[in-house]
């Protein structure tokens, strides 16, 4: 068995060190099955030192030059050779207790795919009933976040990979997908939960009240399009790290 870790990195230098070590640490639980662990980071047109990070932490590094999380991680995907995909973001550190929750799921051969549940670093006040509610949706709906999705390679490139089209959102459409999929292979995806994926919380302190404001009134006033519109989207592409 040979799981492909894929993290999509845009200017990540002040994180991506810390995400391979906890990917790195994690992954002993798959040792010791006798499985295979290939990292892979896209560098998604970095301007800092993320790919020299990457390379010096021993992952395999390949370039998508169109800044879009979406390219990002089919281009990483494009370069893996494995069994099983799992796309990480690279300000999120999986902890082996996860890591040993996603190869028990994998062994079950009950799913196609899933996620996890997510905990922010810090939690700033009101937003911890955001995060709760984001995690009951989730498991709910069967929707993985894209800070933590994995799934059959094979079923990942016949639902055609994550569309190009959206510049959000673009892990629920592929959740959709999976889960039409898993439909007919007799499976499901699934939500684990018992050890959410600890991700940074840093843009609620970069960006302000108004700014989030904005964009939310953004998805209410174009609930289709903005999805599809970069520029509606600064929160995710405007660099600020």
């Amino acid at each position: 068995m040979t799981i492909v870790v894929v993290i999509p990195a845009f200017n990540e230098a002040k994180l991506i060190g810390r995400c391979l070590a906890a990917v790195k640490a994690a992954q002993a639980v798959w040792d010791a099955r006798g499985w295979t662990c290939q990292i892979v980071v896209c560098d998604n047109n970095s301007t800092d030192g993320t790919a020299e990070i990457a390379r010096q932490a021993g992952a395999l590094v390949v370039r998508e030059p169109e800044n879009q999380i979406a390219r990002a991680r089919n281009r990483g995907a494009a370069a893996a050779s494995g069994d099983w995909l799992l796309f990480v973001d690279a300000d999120s550190f999986p902890s082996a207790e996860l890591f040993d929750d996603l190869a028990r799921a994998i062994e079950s051969g009950r799913y196609l795919g899933g996620g996890s549940n997510v905990r922010l670093d810090f939690t700033p006040r009101g937003v911890w009933l955001w995060e709760q509610g984001w995690n009951w949706l989730s498991r709910l709906l069967r929707w993985a976040p894209g800070s933590f999705l994995f799934c059959e390679a094979s079923a990942f490139r016949e639902v055609g990979g994550f569309n190009e089209e959206l510049y959000v959102a673009e892990e629920i459409d592929l959740s959709r997908r999976l889960k039409r999929l898993a439909r007919q292979r007799g499976q499901r995806l699934v939500i684990l939960h018992r050890h959410p994926l600890i991700t940074s919380a840093r843009k609620l302190d970069l960006y302000s009240r108004g700014e989030w404001g904005r964009f939310f009134l953004e998805c209410l006033r174009r609930p289709s399009g903005f999805k599809r519109d970069r520029a509606a989207c600064p929160i995710w592409y405007d660099g600020r790290r």
